[in-house]
């Protein structure tokens, strides 16, 4: 994923294809040039793992009510103004313990988890570790879970997913000036990821409602109407910005985000507000309204579902594991 370019190295891991000099960095901080190679000097460097509820990632219809693995890197490919893990997603903290790969997965198998999730900040950049830990983690009959903004290429994109089941992907506006003016990117390589993740593993999608920024009724339901296209099906969560980073703007109202919600699921099946309530959270028959999970903060409980179906009417629910 890199070709030669001049003195200097293209790393073609991202749609941003970096040109890195001799001994400069990328624009994710991790990749760099050394002696005209790509050297990945962060490789295993972790910013935390911990034991989350599934629900947290957020996969509401991924294996419910399951606690998995969660590994965090440093760096990251974008520069969100209001990022929410930029103390480990907008630098490197060196002189830690490097975690390889088979260790990596030999804790997961320790803690009984039944997956990795690959998250916190940005997984992509560190590639090459998400692709031997996902492999050996399928080898020792874990599942796989990326969370990630979706911005890469699309021949690596196609190989990292063949050894991912489940993906969230941070869908954080339906504007290309958006991405341009406030992340240094472009939206259609995230829109091209969706569409592949849809087609190799279960997918939802977040996006992080902001005040002023991105949070029209016509963005959502464009949104939303992107989503349908490709499978109404597709669970949409809708998250209450908080000002942090960056950005001051005050909190996205919870009216907001309720009313936001309502459109999307004028072409969406489920359609899940974030940090609004328990009762928002659960998910209901689309056809006739019966409970089939319930949600109280991150604790989910299956209580409608009858072999992957509504256990009132009898469609079928969209819910792995449960």
């Amino acid at each position: 994923i890199t070709q030669l370019w001049g003195q200097s190295i293209r790393c073609l891991l991202c749609p941003h294809n970096c040109v890195i000099p001799e001994g400069g960095f990328g624009l994710c901080r991790v990749r760099t040039n050394v002696g005209n190679n790509l050297s990945l000097p962060y490789s295993g460097l972790l910013s935390g793992t911990s034991i989350d509820p599934i629900e947290k990632k957020p996969l509401y219809h991924y294996h419910p009510g399951k606690s998995i693995f969660s590994v965090g890197f440093y760096g990251c490919n974008f520069s969100c103004p209001f990022c929410q893990n930029f103390r480990i997603s907008q630098q490197v903290i060196d002189g830690l313990e490097k975690v390889s790969p088979h260790q990596l997965v030999d804790q997961a198998v320790s803690r009984n988890s039944f997956a990795v999730a690959y998250t916190y900040s940005e997984p992509l950049v560190h590639y090459e570790y998400v692709i031997d830990s996902s492999k050996l983690a399928s080898e020792k009959g874990l599942k796989n879970v990326l969370v990630t903004n979706g911005y890469i290429n699309k021949k690596p994109a196609s190989i990292l997913l063949d050894s991912i089941d489940a993906v969230n992907v941070d869908l954080k506006s339906f504007r290309d000036d958006f991405y341009k003016d406030e992340l240094d990117g472009t939206l259609r390589p995230v829109l091209d990821f969706i569409k592949m993740a849809s087609e190799k593993a279960h997918l939802e999608v977040t996006t992080l409602v902001i005040p002023e920024k991105n949070d029209s009724d016509s963005e959502i339901r464009r949104i939303a109407g992107f989503l349908a296209e490709i499978n109404p099906a597709i669970p949409l969560h809708l998250s209450c910005y908080y000002p942090t980073y960056k950005y001051d703007a005050k909190a996205t109202p919870v009216a907001s985000v309720l009313h936001l919600a309502e459109i999307a699921r004028e072409m969406l099946q489920y359609v899940y507000p974030g940090n609004v309530g328990a009762e928002a959270a659960h998910t209901r028959c689309p056809d006739c309204g019966h409970l089939v999970v319930e949600r109280r903060g991150y604790l989910s409980r299956v209580v409608g579902l009858d072999k992957g179906r509504c256990g009132n009417c009898g469609i079928s629910i969209p819910i792995m594991g449960s």
